[in-house]
């Protein structure tokens, strides 16, 4: 990599660290593009060199924690499926708590209303979330591990409903409710009673 790609990707990385910082501060409707970009220490034109507007930053503040659950995924190819899947929930609400409550909001709002960020018609969060669930599911059925016919389809959809469920509750309670604390109670109490008639 050159440098000038090098400086844009340390940009862009600055511009995402510094837009999560403010939204977990102030909330996401409270800062516009010039606070990222002055506390950032960029022009504001910098800003559209990536993003096109606000809402765009938060979708890019999912990718990269997600996409690092994804690696630590293929890394545990010799686990069970159980075991896989609860890392991958645990991990999941780890990062939608690290994220803090004003992007889970913003997450939300935008599965709910795909049409609040153009760009995001298709529900890019939410289809990113249940393609990598189903991928999961898929490779379980592929090594053997699930037997055939297992409902993929039917499970991912349950599985993603119970995840953005305890999203939600999180944001409805102001924080309250422990979405991590009630995901691995989720992970000990029901995941094996979804899965057991379903392992080979």
């Amino acid at each position: 990599m050159n440098k000038r790609k090098l400086a844009a990707q340390t940009t862009k990385r600055k511009l995402i660290s510094t837009a999560l910082d403010l939204i977990k501060e102030n909330g996401f409707d409270a800062i516009n593009v010039e606070d990222i970009t002055k506390k950032a220490g960029v022009a504001k034109g910098t800003f559209y060199t990536y993003f096109k507007r606000k809402e765009d930053i938060v979708l890019e503040i999912s990718r990269t924690p997600f996409s690092e659950i994804a690696q630590e995924l293929q890394d545990m190819k010799d686990l069970k499926i159980i075991t896989k899947l609860s890392h991958y929930f645990h991990r999941f609400m780890e990062c939608v708590e690290s994220c803090g409550i004003h992007v889970c909001r913003q997450w939300t709002r935008d599965v709910l209303d795909p049409n609040n960020v153009p760009e995001n018609k298709d529900g890019q969060k939410w289809a990113y979330d249940v393609d990598m669930l189903k991928g999961i599911l898929e490779d379980a059925v592929k090594t053997g591990e699930l037997k055939e016919g297992t409902p993929v389809e039917l499970l991912t959809h349950i599985i993603i409903s119970e995840l953005y469920g305890m999203m939600t509750c999180w944001c409805m309670s102001d924080g309250k409710f422990e979405p991590l604390e009630w995901t691995d109670k989720f992970c000990n109490v029901q995941l094996t009673a979804i899965f057991e008639q379903y392992l080979n």
